[in-house]
């Protein structure tokens, strides 16, 4: 949360993601930061996958990532 919020202060679109079990930690952390990031969460648990697995994961992630990102960049201009 820290990095994404370092690159938003240098005006760098950034979209976090973590695992769904994180998605309450998100919010709190976010709202303790003032700031409401772009996120994406990727089914829990992460840990003991495959790397076909976590491959597939970035990979459903990715449209999702891609998204917020361009739109990111479209709020700046």
């Amino acid at each position: 949360m820290h990095d994404i919020a370092d690159l938003e202060s240098r005006q760098i679109p950034g979209v976090g993601v973590a695992s769904s079990e994180f998605v309450d930690a998100a919010a709190l952390q976010s709202k303790a930061l003032g700031f409401d990031p772009a996120m994406v969460f990727v089914p829990h648990p992460i840990q003991d996958r495959t790397d076909e697995e976590m491959r597939a994961l970035a990979d459903g992630a990715l449209p999702d990532i891609l998204r917020l990102l361009r739109a990111e960049e479209g709020a700046g201009e």
